[in-house]
């Protein structure tokens, strides 16, 4: 099967070839890839999405129609049908995915075009008003957690951008974990939010407020969240080996995706604990940033915080907390600091408190908006 490459600049030459590809009428997609695209690329496939993530290492995942569509229908069944804003880059799952669910619906999705901002985001929402047969047609759009924080702040001195925000039936929130202060800042002021939890190789979110969707199974195997259903993407392009690591099959044939985030489930409920992986050993104990970044993000004014772990001399390696100035204005940086390692020696315990609080301007990105941690570890480093 043909692949065509774009550079997804323009979200309209995305919702073009991927009308083409779920059809079956065009070639597949490719998107985010480096260097030449190869000619062929297996029969049914829909989308290659070529991404680092927060590790560095890029890989080219292989989406089919099955699955991305598998995946759209299985959201509509969760929280309905309807218009879609794309408010995300469409190179990457989510915003890709809210394309596909429009498709899906059959209906033209809005566009967010350039760069986003609260008062884009709200002209955008604000034309979505439609109706069929004297009913209102719910709308839908999908976030990350800083772009929601972004709106939530404007939202209290423009009223239209609180219009906006409430005129969705649903906001889905991924990428990364919402702040728990976040989620009750969005619920007091009307609100509607889901936490989606997925990847690219799950065709985004798969998994509803902590409820596997549809045709979803999720297991927790030696600590680590496994997901099984038809949304998998069908593995690693030409990379055979990471595709075997990363899909496995039991023995009786059901294909599992390994994660790499620890978690449990309580009553069907899945709670992410953060990356297996993405721990520090701190004067011989081993500490886990995503669970001190979760008790950090708890702090008035560090709800967008993100925690690395940096050389120390004494310790190994220590956790740092990076936030940019906002409330820590209002207050100063040593209460934020004391705020912050008594929230984590609450939670996690004295041995977990963070070592320093740097507070920057900006908090660098990836184009998916989740935080560029690499880059934000080695500022940190180079700071020493």
């Amino acid at each position: 099967m043909k692949l065509e490459a774009l550079t997804a600049d323009d979200p309209r030459d995305v919702l073009r070839a991927l009308r083409g590809a779920l059809h079956g009428a065009g070639p597949a997609l490719a998107l985010g890839m480096v260097g030449e695209a190869p000619p062929e690329v297996p029969a049914g496939t829909a989308v290659v999405v070529t991404t680092s993530g927060s590790t560095g290492i890029p890989k080219s995942v292989v989406l089919s129609r099955d699955a991305l569509i598998s995946s759209a229908m299985a959201t509509a069944d969760r929280i309905g049908s309807g218009g879609w804003l794309l408010a995300l880059p469409a190179g990457y799952v989510a915003g890709l995915q809210v394309l596909a669910r429009a498709l899906v619906a059959d209906r033209e999705p809005a566009l967010l075009a350039g760069r986003f901002t609260p008062e884009a985001f709200a002209a955008a929402a604000l034309t979505m008003a439609s109706s069929r047969g004297g009913a209102r047609i719910p709308t839908y759009t999908s976030l990350v957690p800083a772009q929601l924080m972004r709106l939530l702040d404007a939202a209290e001195a423009d009223s239209a951008v609180l219009a906006a925000l409430r005129s969705f039936e649903t906001i889905l929130i991924g990428g990364q974990a919402l702040p728990a202060a976040t989620l009750e800042r969005a619920e007091t002021a009307g609100v509607r939010i889901v936490r989606t939890y997925g990847s690219t190789e799950t065709s985004g979110g798969c998994v509803y407020d902590g409820r596997a969707l549809t045709g979803v199974t999720v297991r927790i195997a030696a600590g680590e969240v496994q997901i099984a259903g038809p949304t998998l993407a069908e593995g690693y392009l030409d990379d055979p080996e990471r595709t075997a690591t990363t899909f496995i099959v039991d023995g009786d044939g059901t294909r599992w995706y390994r994660t790499g985030d620890a978690g449990i489930l309580e009553d069907g409920v899945l709670r992410v604990r953060g990356r297996i992986d993405n721990v520090i050993v701190s004067g011989g104990i081993n500490i886990s940033l995503d669970r001190v970044e979760q008790a950090v993000r708890a702090v008035p004014g560090l709800g967008g915080a993100v925690v690395v772990g940096v050389d120390d001399t004494r310790w190994g390696e220590v956790p740092v907390v990076v936030a940019t100035r906002g409330e820590a204005l209002r207050r100063s940086e040593s209460v934020q600091f004391e705020e912050a390692r008594q929230a984590v020696a609450r939670e996690i315990g004295p041995h977990a408190r963070p070592a320093r609080l740097v507070l920057v301007d900006e908090l660098p990105s990836l184009p998916s908006g989740k935080p560029d941690r690499e880059a934000i570890r080695s500022a940190v480093a180079g700071l020493h």
